[in-house]
């Protein structure tokens, strides 16, 4: 069937693709979301009955105070997803994580489909390279059982890697110029990233509830990321345990032709 008939099909039902994003702040979030529907505008807000409250401004993220992670944001550019953000759990707050574990449960069993929550994308930014795994993480991790919802773990701002590497190979080799560091830092990020992910995984995979899956995302700030947003829609579908599930999200992506066609050829 095609894309186009199949995403009838579940907006006849007001069926739409929900995805809940975790994460601390400046871990890329927004601009991941951006990228997946296809746009540089900021989405408008709803609450938890479909009321819009108002369009997200720049600089609202915790800011303001006013995050609930039942609002939905939603892109014009692709009304097919609908986002929850649980920003601020980095802060260790009791409440937050009780309020997420609370949202989780009721919102991946709940018996009105529209409700639920289909898959849950966990960022961690390589820009805490050092110590990428927080408490945050592996409260959630051993706290949070999200039952049939996959979480995908999104190593997000890996570019970061690159400065660290340039500055590991100059201060191996100080008479080294910049041209030489940067050919020599090629190899040396990809170990980096190696490294943080085995790292990542080896932490998570000791909790309770580890995640489904793992995948570092680059360049997600710049236009030409097409294949970056190709790798993270697989990925999710992949993680997802029925084929309806993966019907509604390939019919709702919008990034890339392509991607209806893996997965065609998949089946």
């Amino acid at each position: 069937m095609e894309p186009e008939s199949v995403r009838e099909q579940f907006e006849r039902i007001d069926l739409r693709f929900r995805i809940l994003v975790i994460g601390r702040a400046n871990a890329g979030k927004t601009t991941i979301l951006q990228r997946i529907c296809n746009t540089t505008e900021l989405p408008e807000v709803f609450d938890g009955k479909g009321n819009k409250s108002w369009t997200l401004s720049a600089h609202y993220c915790c800011q303001r105070g006013c995050h609930n992670i039942r609002n939905e944001f939603v892109f014009q550019s692709n009304e097919g997803f609908v986002f929850h953000d649980s920003c601020g759990f980095e802060a260790g707050a009791e409440d937050e994580l009780n309020k997420m574990k609370e949202f989780v449960v009721e919102c991946s069993s709940t018996p009105m489909l529209h409700k639920r929550i289909h898959a849950i994308w966990y960022c961690i930014p390589a820009s805490e390279y050092e110590r990428p795994v927080t408490a945050a993480e592996e409260r959630f991790f051993n706290e949070c059982d999200t039952g049939s919802v996959p979480v995908i773990v999104l190593l997000t701002k890996i570019d970061c890697l690159n400065l660290l590497a340039i500055q590991e190979v100059k201060d191996k080799d100080e008479e080294c110029d910049m041209i030489e560091a940067k050919s020599k830092a090629v190899d040396v990020e990809k170990k980096l990233l190696i490294d943080m992910q085995e790292s990542v995984v080896e932490q998570l995979h000791q909790c309770k509830f580890p995640p489904k899956s793992y995948l570092p995302l680059a360049r997600m700030n710049e236009p030409e990321c097409g294949d970056q947003c190709t790798k993270l829609i697989m990925c999710t579908t992949d993680a997802l345990d029925t084929i309806t599930l993966q019907k509604l999200l390939i019919s709702t992506q919008q990034t890339n032709l392509s991607i209806s066609i893996q997965y065609a050829l998949k089946q």
